[in-house]
Order: structure tokens, then C-alpha cells, then sequence
């Protein structure tokens, strides 16, 4: 039966890791994968939600399904964490959340669907996008096209470009934008363009569908989740993926949601009962703990003032490495302007070096990320950040 596959190529990220893990060099950066590291190159276990672990285990009474859409109380936590408390359209009906595995399983049952809904839709995504996007939604036989988005001779979102395409995109498709900390390029829209976008939106009649990976990375929970709050204001309909991976730190729980705001309740009703089948069919029930954790930490006041400080501090430690990386790149003498990294956010950039750059930082200094030039900021410490710069300097030179 399987003798007539043919065998893939590793992933990227991951063959990197593997590498990485194989590597002998004390002086090795691994600033490929994508995940929070603290200065000694771990990812932590979050206090508050060791704290929440405890509480909920002592309240835990049974292991039984929680049934398709998962915890109500956790759903409704995070639609006022992503959309706002009290916002109009959760308060006459018109979004409707679900617990999903992880961000992923949140884009693809969006995608599917959408696919359900409407299957002639494309689905358009910036150039660059985070590269499981395609997979996600193109597997479940979405068209995808892209359109402009990051400038890499300015270092900044190409606007008039990105505008130029997303005007000639009418009802019927969707756009994939990512809420904030663009990965892979870590530049982010502006509050003005957001007003643009939500305005090109309901004009043309095409549907936001949000990506909201890295809420609390950027500039904080209320700021990141301005465009959506701003477009949920404006357009009668969107879509928006998010996970707890990374600002909760709970990558392997898998624990993430799907929000729908939909035209009308009556609408509301319908896609969530298309929802409950769709993921009956493909994997029947969500897990629950992850998303429990969500639920204890955003239920206590106490455990969400510990959170928020946590979040605060990687916020805040990403910001100084990209601050750092910059200084040091200057003072080793770097050929030009990397002032672009300070002026990015979230845990990603391009360094905007060559493959051929790229390869020799891997393979001639132990220093691993992928041909993009994308690089984890998280991946950099006070220890190594020295060894970094002039390495980077020492293949700029060659």
C-alpha cells in the first residue's frame, strides 16, 4: 500500500534543531526554532501557571470529554482577552469562540470552514508569511494568493504595495494578516494603516482573517490587539486564530481558539453548528488542559497580575536584546544600518543576509537559523550576544 510514496524533505526549522542538538561547538546559538528562552537558553514554565496547574489538579474531579467546542467559561475568558471586555459585537451574540489544538488547529479548522462556506474562496497572505500557513489552509483546499508586504531594502511593511493588491480583492475572500510580531519579519503595522485596512475592508466587502500568535510580545495585551478590536468595530465579519503558546508558554499543551464574528447571531448559530461538526469529524474533541490553565490563570485576579508581570518581562527582555543586538553590531563594526532590528517587534527579524551569509554562519560559527535570515531574537543572551555580533561581522566581510 505505502510502497509508492515518496519520502519528504525534513522541515527547515526542525532539521536545524537536529543539527543544533548534534553540534559539539560550546560557542553553538541555536535562533532557529521558534519558541521563548530566558538567559540560559531554557523556556521556562510560567509561575502563574505552575500556580494554576496545582489549583486545577486539586479541583480536577473527572477526565471526561468536554465535547467539541470545549470550556465555555475559558472561551468567553479569552474572547474578552483578544476582542476586549464587553465588546459590542460578544454582547449581541455575534462572535462565537472554540478551544483548539494550538494556534494550528485553529487556522486549519478556519480554513475548513471556509472551505465549507464558500469554495471558491482565496485566501490571501503577506509576502513573507509564517511558511505553515500555506499547508494549513492550502491542505484543506483553500486557493491561496499573496500579496506585498515586507520591504527588505527599507526593512519596513511596503504599504502602498500591500494596498495596491488588497484593493482588488472583493467579497468572498479572505485576508490573512497577522494581529502583531510578524512572523517571520517582526514589522508590524501602524495604528493609521490598521484604519486603512479596516476601511479597504468594508468597502470591498473582503473578510479579515486575523493570525493572533504573539498577543502581549509586542507592546501589551490591550496595544497587540488593536487592529482586531479596530476591524471588529468596522467590518460585519471576521476570523481570528489565536494560541496561548507563546504568551502563556504552553507550546506542548497545544492549547489554542477559534473566534468567528459573524453578521448576525442567527449566522452565529449556524457556523458554530457547521464548527461542532467539522471537528467531530476530524478529531472530535479538543484537549483541555492547556486551555483549563488558560481558564484558572484568567479567572484569579492573583494569578493574572502574576501572569501579566511574566509577560512583561519577556516583552521586555525581547526588547533589550534587539536594543543589544544593534549596539553590539555597531561597535563590532558592522556594515550597515541593523537599526531596523530595535525598531521591529516580537521575537522575529530577518537579518537581511544571503544564503551563501546564512551557510557560513551555520556551518563556519555554529550560529543556526534559517536561509530567510530569520532569526529568534529569544535565541540571544548577555553570554553569547558578543560571539553573535562578530560573527555576523566576520561574514558581512567576506
Amino acid at each position: 500500500m505505502f510502497e509508492g510514496l515518496t519520502a519528504l524533505p525534513a522541515d527547515p526549522i526542525l532539521g536545524l534543531s537536529a543539527a543544533y542538538q548534534a553540534d559539539t561547538n560550546p560557542k553553538k546559538i541555536d535562533l532557529g526554532v521558534g519558541v521563548y528562552k530566558d538567559e540560559q537558553g531554557n523556556t521556562p514554565v510560567l509561575k502563574a501557571v505552575k500556580q494554576a496547574e496545582v489549583e486545577y489538579h486539586n479541583r480536577e474531579t473527572s477526565k471526561v470529554y468536554i465535547g467539541p467546542p470545549g470550556s465555555a467559561a475559558a472561551n468567553e475568558l479569552l474572547q474578552a482577552l483578544i476582542f476586549g471586555a464587553d465588546h459590542a459585537a460578544v454582547s449581541a451574540g455575534r462572535v462565537r469562540t472554540i478551544q483548539t489544538p494550538g494556534g494550528c488547529g485553529s487556522l486549519r479548522n478556519a480554513a475548513e470552514l471556509i472551505k465549507k462556506a464558500n469554495p471558491s474562496a482565496t485566501v490571501w497572505v503577506s509576502d513573507p508569511t509564517w511558511a505553515n500557513h500555506i499547508p494549513l489552509l492550502g491542505n484543506a483546499g483553500l486557493a491561496i494568493k499573496t500579496y506585498p508586504y515586507y520591504d527588505h531594502a527599507t526593512k519596513r511593511v511596503n504599504f502602498s504595495a500591500m494596498m495596491d493588491t488588497l484593493k482588488d480583492v472583493t467579497k468572498g475572500d479572505l485576508v490573512l494578516l497577522h494581529g502583531c510580531c510578524h512572523n517571520p519579519c517582526g514589522a508590524d503595522l501602524s495604528q493609521d494603516q490598521w484604519q486603512a485596512i479596516a476601511e479597504l475592508a468594508l468597502q470591498n466587502g473582503f473578510t479579515p482573517f486575523i493570525d493572533m500568535a504573539y498577543q502581549g510580545f509586542g507592546e501589551g495585551l490591550d496595544q497587540d490587539a488593536y487592529g482586531i478590536r479596530l476591524l471588529a468595530d468596522t467590518v460585519p465579519e471576521m476570523i481570528v486564530s489565536s494560541s496561548c503558546s507563546k504568551n502563556f508558554g504552553l507550546y506542548r499543551e497545544r492549547a489554542g481558539a477559534l473566534s468567528i464574528m459573524y453578521a448576525s447571531s442567527a449566522d452565529a448559530d449556524k457556523g458554530q453548528s457547521n464548527l461542532f461538526s467539522l471537528v467531530r469529524g476530524m478529531y472530535s474533541m479538543p484537549p483541555n488542559h492547556g486551555s483549563a490553565i488558560v481558564e484558572t490563570i484568567l479567572g484569579s485576579p492573583n494569578l493574572t497580575a502574576t501572569w501579566h508581570k511574566e509577560l512583561a518581562e519577556m516583552r521586555e527582555r525581547i526588547k533589550s536584546l534587539r536594543a543589544l543586538l544593534n549596539q553590539k553590531l555597531q561597535e563590532k563594526g558592522a556594515e550597515g544600518d541593523f537599526s531596523f532590528i530595535e525598531r521591529q517587534s516580537g521575537m522575529f527579524s530577518f537579518l537581511g543576509i544571503n544564503k551563501e551569509q546564512v551557510h557560513s554562519l551555520v556551518h563556519d560559527y555554529s550560529i543556526y537559523l534559517v536561509d530567510s535570515s530569520r532569526i529568534n531574537i529569544a535565541g540571544i543572551s548577555l553570554a553569547n550576544v558578543d560571539y553573535l555580533a562578530e560573527s555576523i561581522v566576520a561574514v558581512l566581510k567576506k
